[in-house]
């Protein structure tokens, strides 16, 4: 979660530094601070708070000009969000720097151990014991940074990615990785690292993967990588496909509604090359072969939040085109029920980051026990796709707003195209079947567009119901996740209660909840097709209404049966059942974020959450 940047170059390296840090401020966090070195110096400024209050401090108290350094933007574990726990932590010498993401499980035993040799800690982190730990080895290795880092990592236990900086080695800063992200940025005469690529992309493309329990060494003209053991390791360089203008607002109010409008594009981008020259689906990355997926009796899909939701419209689509069995799981309950999984399961693992510690260790398990990994994604290089046998990227591009939009959209897509990839393989469906599908899906895109042509009734709604207390989402079928992603688009970013139901579920408890006023809002599938389903949600309607609830209806065009029972009636294209969700969850997004800036709060960056969860 928490940001990560550091820099040796040509440049001032404070300026570059803050800069990256304001590129990674979507993460979430609660303090941010910096530390240079400069004439064999070791100086830092760190502050509670937004990054706003540092750059004031630094106003205040000038660092002096350096041309190495090192950022941090901190979302609390260890310790409340205060000065003295916001990084950098520095040891007792005064001479090592050190920032951290992760958590260190056996901290308490290591913080206990200096204590008792008589170092002095200053802050309740678990960060600033490699600070003293480091200092303390540094001179048993000839004062080699990476070696003393690599030394120091070999004690700890959990998942960190830690960086350092020595007043004594003025040109060199360390990073290590084991289960949490970081990445190198190569540069001419400077390189650099940082837990997300959007902090150097304005100074390079070029990128490297660095993998499980590896250290990184940074000069300015060379990038040295070697596991814990200091044996060299192989890495993977890569090319980042977009530039430092697709992280900026565009003239957007905020990153969220840039997001939003970018969906049609992204979904667009996420359909590219799918068919291959023979007209059968192909897939990114599919080390899977087609015995393998033959063989499967089940699919287990892992996830959390946002990709949760994803993930139980794909089981409705694999069971409908494949007729495998699928459950969805979510990953931060699976690996604790001894769940039953093998050789022939096939696990679906979904995240926008790829780094999302819950599903990273979910796919552990789950590999331990045998099975076949499948990954939706969106980031290149990051964790759960190098772990995984086969990955199918999203091209929704950078998504900034830690309330995801488009990467929601494309992991939808990207689980349609996997159940068709499956029912190709496993020979459910004919090919002029599976054409026929993705001609539907290549539709899509406009269809979200004249969604977001129709979406000032959605704000004004939201403007008129900003003091309701609790704002209720019911569904059928797809419609069900699509209700449970609206409540918690709403939970995220407006802070109030919100609940998303199957609509059939309604008499069986939470009807109770309806009284006079009380919003409810209703997707409502298309009348073609499964017309006994579009019945049954027209009678829950009634049911709402006759409690006094105001109805928010989200109804295909040329449905008119709902009208009569709808008090705010939002219209969308009509589509396929399955494919649905792609264009009734726009309403939900605008609404959400209508919702919350009508509060006063911050649309892209809502208390409390972070974009990239990278601790269980």
């Amino acid at each position: 979660m928490c940001g990560i940047v550091g820099y040796v170059g040509e440049k001032q390296a404070l300026q570059v530094v803050v800069e990256g840090l304001r590129r990674l401020e979507y993460r979430g966090y609660d303090s941010a601070g910096v530390a240079v070195v400069a004439d064999g110096v070791l100086d830092t400024r760190k502050k509670a708070g937004k990054l706003v209050n540092l750059e004031t401090l630094l106003g205040a108290d000038p660092l002096p000009q350096s041309t190495i350094g090192i950022g941090h933007t901190r979302w609390a574990t260890h310790g409340g969000p205060t000065d003295a726990n916001a990084h950098p932590h520095v040891s007792e010498d005064g001479k090592v720097a050190v920032i951290h993401n992760g958590i260190i499980e056996n901290f308490a035993e290591l913080r206990a151990e200096l204590s008792a040799a008589g170092v002095t800690l200053s802050s309740e982190t678990d960060t600033e014991v490699v600070a003293h730990l480091l200092a303390a080895v540094l001179p048993t290795v000839r004062m080699d940074l990476a070696e003393a880092m690599r030394t120091v990592c070999r004690r700890l236990s959990g998942a960190f990615t830690l960086v350092a900086v020595h007043s004594d080695v003025p040109d060199v800063v360390v990073g290590a990785r084991r289960n949490s992200p970081l990445v190198v940025g190569r540069g001419q005469g400077e390189n650099f690292l940082a837990s997300d690529v959007a902090a150097f992309i304005a100074h390079t493309r070029s990128a490297i993967e660095l993998g499980q329990d590896q250290v990184v060494e940074l000069r300015r003209d060379s990038v040295v990588v070697t596991d814990f053991e200091g044996a060299p390791a192989d890495v993977t360089e890569y090319e980042v496909t977009w530039d430092a203008s697709a992280a900026e607002k565009g003239g957007y109010e905020t990153f969220m509604a840039k997001e939003i409008a970018e969906q049609p594009k992204a979904v667009s981008d996420t359909l590219l090359g799918r068919i291959g020259p023979t007209g059968r689906l192909q897939l990114d990355e599919m080390r899977l072969s087609e015995n393998d997926l033959r063989e499967i009796d089940k699919v287990v899909v892992i996830a959390c939040g946002t990709a949760y939701h994803a993930g139980l419209v794909a089981k409705y689509a694999l069971e409908h085109w494949t007729r495998v069995p699928c459950e969805v799981e979510l990953a931060s309950e699976f690996r604790y029920r001894d769940p039953v999984v093998g050789p022939r399961t096939l696990i679906l693992a979904i995240s926008q980051s790829g780094e999302t510690m819950d599903t990273i260790m979910a796919l552990r398990y789950a590999r331990e026990q045998g099975s076949k990994v499948l990954a939706i994604c969106n980031t290149q290089g990051s964790t759960i796709p190098r772990e995984s046998d086969a990955v199918l990227y999203t091209h929704a591009g950078p998504e900034v707003a830690v309330a995801s939009t488009k990467a929601f959209l494309t992991q939808l897509v990207a689980c349609y195209l996997v159940a068709l990839y499956v029912a190709q393989v496993r020979g459910n469906k004919f090919g002029d079947e599976i054409a026929a599908v993705v001609r539907e899906l290549k539709d899509m895109p406009q269809k979200v567009d004249l969604v977001l042509d129709t979406t000032e009734e959605m704000k004004a709604l939201a403007e008129e119901l900003k003091d309701a207390p609790s704002v209720l989402f019911i569904g059928r079928h797809v419609g069900f996740p699509v209700a449970l992603e609206g409540a918690l688009k709403l939970k995220e970013l407006a802070y109030m209660h919100a609940e998303g139901f199957a609509a059939g579920e309604l008499k069986h408890g939470p009807i109770a909840l309806l009284e006079e006023g009380v919003p409810v809002i209703c997707i409502v599938p298309s009348p073609a097709g499964r017309s006994v389903l579009h019945e049954k949600i027209v009678s829950n309607i009634q049911e709402v209404r006759a409690r006094g609830a105001r109805t928010i209806v989200i109804a295909e065009e040329g449905d008119e049966s709902v009208v009569p029972y709808a008090d705010h009636l939002v219209r969308i294209p009509a589509c396929p059942t399955l494919l649905q969700p792609l264009v009734s969850t726009v309403p939900l997004q605008v609404f959400a974020a209508a919702m919350a800036a009508a509060k006063g709060h911050d649309v892209d960056q809502p208390r409390n959450l972070a974009k990239s969860v990278t601790v269980e």
